[in-house]
């Protein structure tokens, strides 16, 4: 008897080892440009992240998993990106990280991942991030090349031919101008114009000088404020009447602010379906999820939710959605992030594939045009 008393308290423990270790708690890492010329992006960014957590954890977590979350200011800096990545996986022993929350920074972060084996979910569009794939990295922006063919694809249906480039020197600039210029020689476009400016540049009008000169059907600008917003307010004050497309980079109402109603109205861009969810077709599979979270958001925070924030959202699901009812390992997320199917989400619905760590295609967005400072679809 004793010895049978003795087997049934050895399995009680043991079924209680278990049971806790199922239910462990699991850490969270995120990287975000929370201050710094890039907080546009990482402020909403980590607003979102912590919002999420906290309302999962109210619910009892994810399968019965507590969420901590540990958040790093990257202030935009690639090397402060490496060290506090370094020091999530090193020292606060997270499982994965979402973010960073520009290309530059994530470029120089995947080697961290890659070598550490933790699953990386950026928020940054650049397309070499996913392209080619690494085994440990993922992204949820749409790839850059999904919104230069948005564009290309409106400029086409109005029969402009003859286009002129303005993209910043940057990670996300390079790589926007890259894809632009494949594109527009497959779609037969003639790129008349391509200049290039710096992130801290504060006029342009040289620029726009040499494009207005060489007489485009349109001008594509590719970059993140403040330089478009710049670049809008010198397009008004030179007298330059073509069309004018920006990047998905600055899909918020902040592009807007900075350049002033009155220079943005008319400015067409490519959009995540957030800017515009009002305007969407209630049968439309993203339109409750992507209400709750601008309602939500701005119960929160006082103001509208942003499709950068969304990025953040889109990283939260993918990874919790990926976490089972039994113990937590980086290699079980990175294996359950890639099989993704279907996940609706703020930034498109989500199919991820050992080809395809972005899941994206040209749905994600919407060609929106400024209309009284505010967005309007283009049908």
């Amino acid at each position: 008897m004793r010895r049978w008393a003795t087997l049934a308290v050895c399995c009680t423990v043991m079924l209680q080892s278990i049971t806790a270790l199922a239910a462990a708690p699991i850490r969270i890492g995120a990287l975000f440009s929370v201050t710094g010329p890039a907080s546009f992006l990482g402020e909403p960014e980590k607003n979102t992240l912590e919002m999420l957590v906290k309302q999962a954890n109210a619910k009892g977590g994810i399968n019965g998993h507590k969420l901590e979350l540990v958040v790093y200011d990257t202030q935009g800096d690639v090397t402060k990106a490496v060290q506090l990545a370094n020091k999530l996986v090193k020292n606060d022993k997270v499982m994965a990280i979402i973010g960073p929350s520009t290309t530059g920074e994530t470029m120089a972060v995947i080697p961290v991942a890659e070598r550490e084996k933790i699953p990386l979910i950026s928020c940054a569009a650049g397309i070499k991030i996913t392209e080619p794939v690494k085994k440990w990295v993922f992204k949820t922006p749409a790839n850059d090349h999904l919104a230069a063919e948005k564009i290309l694809n409106h400029a086409a249906g109005m029969k402009y031919r003859a286009i002129a480039l303005l993209t910043v020197s940057d990670s996300f600039g390079s790589s926007g101008r890259e894809q632009l210029k494949a594109l527009a020689g497959r779609k037969g476009f003639t790129i008349v114009a391509d200049e290039v400016y710096g992130p801290k540049d504060s006029d342009m009008t040289p620029q726009l000088t040499k494009i207005r000169a060489a007489k485009p059907d349109a001008i594509i600008c590719w970059g993140t404020n403040p330089g478009p917003a710049i670049i809008t307010r010198n397009v008004k004050q030179l007298g330059i009447k073509v069309p004018l497309y920006m990047s998905h980079g600055v899909a918020s109402k902040k592009y807007i602010e900075l350049a002033g109603t009155d220079a943005a109205e008319g400015v067409m861009l490519p959009a995540g379906k957030l800017a515009v969810y009002d305007r969407l077709s209630r049968k439309d599979p993203q339109y409750t999820l992507l209400k709750e979270y601008d309602q939500a958001y701005k119960n929160a925070f006082g103001t509208e939710a942003s499709t950068f924030g969304g990025y953040a959202y889109d990283g939260f699901l993918l990874l919790t959605g990926a976490i089972g009812k039994g113990p937590a390992t980086p290699d079980q997320l990175r294996e359950g992030i890639e099989k993704t199917k279907k996940r609706v989400s703020v930034s498109g619905i989500f199919s991820m594939s050992p080809a395809d760590h972005n899941g994206l295609d040209l749905n994600a967005f919407e060609m929106v045009r400024i209309t009284k400072g505010d967005w309007e679809l283009i049908k």
